[in-house]
């Protein structure tokens, strides 16, 4: 028998207050998985979940932890014989506040201008808890689910989601599924819902300039010697061009994308705000190409770290040497090898100045993912969307590296992979100031009353 679904929304419409409340007792707790201090608060985060999940009625809902990593939830409703079964992905642990400045507390969760400002709101705890409000209305209006349903909670992705294999491999029957959702991505704005189907791959490359034994005086030999700190920034500015974008290797992108990349939101006022630009800067001018291409189909290359003079180290002395390390972002479609060997032929030709020249390419943390999205689960998506947003998914790409998109569209590609999220361009995921708007967390949680209604109706005669 197919449940409606519409009593349910309204249901989850009415209980939206309630779902916040919940998010903001999670978002209270610190739970930074790149500290060690706080690994027991992730731990904690982790116990308080599974516990929740066992109280709405996912029986095995457990913190599973292997030794070494921090843990992962994961539980399941299975009680829809014939129905398919949906995994839902989305992680607990946040990003590091430490250095930044936020306006409120960052751990205490914060209403303000329509948008609820903590550490983790839309990165990604607004992300998977808006879908426990959305199987709490459907339990509460008609005591099951149109589908099954597992749920995949992890404590490392803020880290890279190291051990996330090692769960898989150590717990195969929670990963077993007929749908993935991945929720830990971006919508455009917040009118119009992102289907993320491009992530670019992360390289890094570090980049040493030697040519002294030692440090020595700057005016006593300054004119004869090399200053490997100029040098380095030589190097460096070869790599881009007077924009400051990469010269070499670029992406072939197909011209249907590039004309439909124009529909994409990302407009100077947008790019303004949400990249946080000075008053008087602007952004990067477009060169006949749509700033989509730009953030999600060409590469980039950002300076992380050097070794350079800083103004509390300072002396009037040549250094010995210098060291700056890229973060490259490889575009979809791109090798890294090419990006590598294009790289090294810019950074190892004609030293300036004659200065020793290395090069030290570094493990990737993520590679470049592209996928199609066809099939009847993703016109499923756009029905359940259009009823909550009033308009399908826009397909978008994301310029980040997501570790986790990688090792699932490695080890599940051939299932339908539904990547959306919570984040907007204002949400200032990583930085001082998150925020998650909540238009966008009450519409969501919609789409999700409606997403597993929908891919229930399609692909119930195929479940596994």
């Amino acid at each position: 028998m197919k449940l409606d679904p519409a009593p349910v929304a309204r249901a989850a419409a009415a209980a939206v207050p309630a779902a916040l409340e919940a998010l903001c007792g999670y978002l209270r707790v610190p739970a930074i998985s790149c500290d060690p201090a706080r690994a027991a608060d992730v731990r904690a985060l982790a116990g308080q979940v599974a516990a929740d999940l066992r109280a709405l009625g996912f029986e095995d809902a457990r913190a599973q932890e292997l030794e070494g990593a921090l843990p992962c939830v994961t539980a399941s409703w299975l009680r829809k014989p014939g129905a398919p079964t949906i995994l839902v992905y989305g992680h607990l642990d946040l990003q590091p506040v430490k250095g930044e400045s936020w306006n409120t507390p960052p751990h205490e969760p914060t209403v303000r201008d329509g948008r609820l400002y903590a550490r983790g709101a839309a990165d990604d705890m607004g992300g998977w808890v808006s879908h426990l409000a959305a199987i709490r209305a459907w339990l509460a209006v008609t005591g099951e689910l149109p589908c099954n349903l597992r749920l995949v909670i992890e404590g490392e992705e803020e880290i890279g989601s190291p051990n996330l294999e090692r769960y898989m491999d150590a717990f195969p029957e929670a990963f077993e599924a007929d749908a993935m959702i991945l929720t830990d991505c971006e919508n455009p704005s917040t009118e119009i819902p992102g289907l993320t189907v491009s992530l670019r791959g992360i390289l890094e490359v570090k980049v040493r300039c030697t040519a002294l034994e030692a440090d020595i005086h700057s005016g006593l030999w300054g004119g004869m010697v090399p200053d490997v700190s100029l040098a380095l920034m030589q190097l460096v500015s070869r790599l881009v061009d007077e924009d400051g974008r990469v010269r070499a290797p670029r992406a072939t992108v197909p011209e249907s994308w590039k004309a439909a990349a124009w529909d994409v939101p990302l407009t100077p006022e947008v790019i303004r705000e949400g990249g946080h630009l000075c008053h008087g800067v602007e952004p990067l001018p477009n060169r006949g190409s749509p700033p989509a291409e730009h953030l999600w189909r060409q590469p980039a290359v950002t300076v992380v770290a050097t070794t350079l003079p800083t103004l509390e180290v300072k002396k009037n002395a040549l250094r010995r040497s210098a060291e700056a390390i890229l973060s490259v972002r490889v575009a979809p479609g791109m090798a890294d090898e090419a990006v590598k060997t294009a790289f090294n032929a810019e950074l190892l030709r004609d030293a300036p100045g004659g200065v020793r020249v290395e090069a030290e390419w570094t493990t990737q943390a993520s590679g470049a993912w592209l996928y199609t999205p066809r099939g009847v689960a993703f016109e499923a998506a756009d029905r359940a969307y259009v009823r909550a947003w009033g308009r399908p998914l826009l397909q978008v790409g994301v310029g980040g590296s997501i570790p986790f998109v990688d090792i699932f569209g490695r080890r599940f590609g051939d299932l339908p992979l539904i990547l959306n999220g919570v984040i907007d361009p204002l949400t200032t995921a990583h930085g001082p100031n998150e925020s998650l708007h909540l238009g966008v967390f009450e519409k969501t949680i919609q789409a999700n009353v409606f997403l597993y209604a929908e891919l229930a109706a399609v692909l119930g005669q195929n479940a596994s």
